[in-house]
Formats: C-alpha cells, structure tokens, sequence
C-alpha cells in the first residue's frame, strides 16, 4: 500500500492502483491522487504516454495541481507500482568517487605491495583525473527488472552475493539524439528513486576473463532494478547535483553521500549517452550508485533484509527481500 510521504514540489507523477484495480497514471498532490487517464482530455494509457507530450502537457499538469474541484483520491490505500515503464535503461558505472576508490581497495591483489592508505591515494588521483578527462562508463538493462517501490525483491538461487546500489534516475521527456552538454538538462523530464541491484558474484566472468563484465547476468534479473516511488519534475528540483542518497538496512545506515561525489553529472551522462543512441521519453539513465555497498561492508542480501531507499526531495521506497522458492 502506498505511504504518504509527499516529494518535493507541488506535484509529482507515477502509476497507482485500487489493491485489486488495474494501474493508472496519476497526479499526486499533497497526499491526494488525481487520475490523468481521466482528467486529460486524451486520456493517457500511462505515465510514458504523458511524458512523450510532455511539453504541451506540464503546464497543464501544474494546473490541475491547484485544482482542489477535481475527483481527488486519497493516497492512503492505493497501491504504488514503478512510475513508469522504460522502453531503454541506461546505467552509469563507476561514476561515485569515493565508491570506486572503496571498490578498487576490496578488489587489490593479495600481493600488492601498497598499503591501504597509498592505495587509495593513487586511486583518488586516477578518480580526479578521469572527471575531467575521460568518458562515462555506461551499459544497458532491461525493463524487465524493473519493480515497483514497495514491491517484494527475490533474491534468484543463482545469486551467491546480491547487493543494494541505490541510485538517482533521471527520466526522459523527450527524444534526444547528439545532444550538447549544454542542452541535455532540457531532455529531462524529471527524476526518481532506483535501486540497480547487482549480484557480485558474477559481475565478472571467471571462464572468459578477457572478456571481463557480464552486466547482463549480474543485474538482470526480474525485479532487480525496485523504482519510485514518484516522477519529480526536474523544475522542482533546484540541483540535481546536490542530493542527499541514503540506504538504511533493517533500520542500518549503508548508504549515505550527497549526488556531488558523481564523477559525471547527469548533463554529461545524457549528452554521452546521446552521441550513441537515441534516447527516448520515459527513459531511465541510472547515474550509478555511492560508497556504502554490501561489498564494502562484508555483508550481502539475504532473505528477510529489508532495504529502504531515500533521496532528498524525492520519497522513499522500502522493499524487503525474499529467497527464490525452487
């Protein structure tokens, strides 16, 4: 069911339903839910069909929002389902600072020779380097492991050590394609909650080391991407760049850095991504995902773990983890 938790701004967007009803796109404001599938005169199947008149339509959006005459519903007793469906999600690896270096730490050689501390500081200036010379390490997901907010995770059989990454995402709002830097912001519609889990054990391909990662098998997984619980528009949003993401496990701060450790913002991540592809409304560039994964601290997933994932301005969604049945 949903909470009440109201994100920053006067209005933001996702998908809800009666427990037993089927899913609508709607307008919440202030605890209150508005169906757009009625309210706008073209009766938009999801919350994708709103985004992809986005322009046209958020003014009409920020009207309805002071509408208090409309059929408004309360929240409290709907369920929340992800906010949107993506036809293309984008995820950007390696893009924390303090992440990787704690990363690049874990993994060392048994027989390095450097110390942890000379370790780290010859890491930190690689970090620095690569922010202001390098490109963006970005790689796809499915749609198919997205899930909603509040949803139960099932942690596959195959999955020796799943892992939390939770992650600012921004959506799409219209088709971008060789997009400057400069002008990417104004593709973004808004942006939500996304928590990208990765099962460590086979990030790496141990028959093929060549080869090197296999995202596909790692992250892919049904259900493995929890998302929301809400679109906030990015005009609500006075800095992306400034962020609060926090994690807490069974109650357990994991997870806590500000949005301003990324190593490329979300500017840079969609214009990269754009030089390539085309990206599309309701899109989702995952922008990677801070210090503080169950890596870092010895403990991974397991049944019965119950995730809660925050980002300032944007909710929270708490979702509890379930081992596969056979």
């Amino acid at each position: 069911m949903a909470t009440l938790a109201q994100p920053a701004g006067p209005f933001a967007l996702g998908t809800v339903s009666a427990p037993d009803g089927e899913p609508f796109p709607g307008l919440l404001v202030k605890g209150r839910i508005l169906d757009l599938s009625r309210a706008l005169d073209w009766a938009p199947s999801g919350v994708r069909a709103v985004l992809e008149r986005w322009e046209e339509t958020l003014p009409v959006l920020r009207a309805l929002a002071d509408d208090y005459a409309l059929d408004w519903r309360p929240l409290e007793g709907l369920r929340v389902h992800a906010p949107i469906e993506p036809r293309q999600i984008f995820q950007s690896g390696a893009n924390y600072r303090q992440h990787v270096i704690d990363l690049e730490v874990a993994h060392r050689s048994p027989d390095d020779p450097r110390t942890v501390e000379e370790a780290r500081a010859e890491i930190a200036a690689v970090m620095d380097r690569r922010a202001t010379e390098d490109l963006p390490y970005v790689f796809i997901g499915l749609p198919s492991t997205i899930a909603g907010p509040y949803d139960d995770v099932v942690l596959p059989s195959w999955a020796k050590k799943p892992d939390w990454e939770l992650e600012l995402a921004a959506v799409i709002a219209k088709p971008a394609h060789r997009v400057s830097v400069e002008e990417a912001p104004q593709y973004v519609a808004g942006y939500t909650i996304a928590n990208d889990l990765t099962d460590r054990a086979t990030v790496f391909r141990r028959d093929m080391k060549a080869i090197g990662t296999d995202w596909l098998r790692s992250k892919n997984a049904p259900g493995f991407t929890p998302l929301g619980p809400w679109i906030v528009p990015a005009e609500s949003i006075a800095d992306p760049g400034d962020l609060r993401v926090t994690l807490k496990l069974n109650g357990e701060t994991m997870q806590d850095e500000s949005t301003k450790d990324m190593l490329f913002g979300i500017a840079r991540l969609v214009s990269y991504i754009s030089q390539t592809s085309r990206l599309l409304p309701g899109d989702l560039v995952l922008t990677g995902s801070p210090a503080g994964n169950g890596i870092h601290w010895g403990r991974l997933l397991r049944d019965g773990d119950v995730m809660e994932g925050s980002i300032s301005a944007l909710g929270v969604q708490r979702t509890r983890c379930v081992e596969e049945k056979p």
